[in-house]
């Protein structure tokens, strides 16, 4: 009778605070920006008797929006920093596949979690390659949506952070193209 191998087991320190912290405070904003989002792509025809400056409920809408946007936008600077300064499981260096052996691991991922053909089990601490990846992906879907979110508020903002974002509507060629990009993950009815 063979003798079974012992392994030994430990804890390691993978997600820091800051990283934990980033992750609610994105996930809030998205929930937020989604609905709010929805609500001004299709805004509700809400009829009432009461004096219209008792029912300015779009305006609070766009406030909200506008307001989880700059959240959102400083909150991404923020990951993006601790991507350098962070633990190594936080570092820049697991989300984007530069070296062989990451190309190698989200091949190998895909095979044993997509295909499933591999039987070779796959040790990890943190993100796989192919999840940071993805997140890298998802990093640079979150960028074009506050470029083109702020390109938008630029036009109707005299504050000088939106105007450093007046030149992604020229760039679009407009405000129309601009909003149809910013939506373009918004789902329709």
């Amino acid at each position: 009778m063979a003798q079974k191998e012992l392994a030994e087991y430990y804890q390691i320190y993978v997600w820091q605070l800051p990283v934990r912290l980033y992750h609610w405070v994105n996930f809030i904003c998205i929930v937020v920006l989604s609905v709010t989002g929805y609500l001004i792509g299709n805004p509700l025809a809400i009829h009432s008797t009461s004096e219209a400056s008792f029912q300015y409920w779009f305006g609070t809408v766009r406030f909200l929006h506008f307001a989880f946007g700059f959240i959102f936008f400083f909150n991404f600077v923020f990951r993006i920093y601790w991507g350098f300064v962070g633990n190594r499981y936080a570092n820049w260096r697991n989300f984007i596949p530069l070296t062989s052996s990451q190309w190698k691991e989200i091949f190998h991922v895909l095979c044993l979690d997509v295909l499933m053909v591999c039987k070779k089990p796959l040790r990890s601490i943190g993100h796989n390659a192919l999840a940071g990846f993805t997140y890298f992906l998802t990093f640079l879907a979150f960028l074009f949506q506050a470029v083109t979110g702020f390109g938008l508020y630029a036009a109707m903002s005299k504050s000088w952070f939106p105007q450093l974002f007046a030149w992604v509507v020229p760039l679009f060629g407009g405000d129309f193209a601009v909003r149809q990009w910013h939506h373009l993950m918004m789902l329709k009815k």
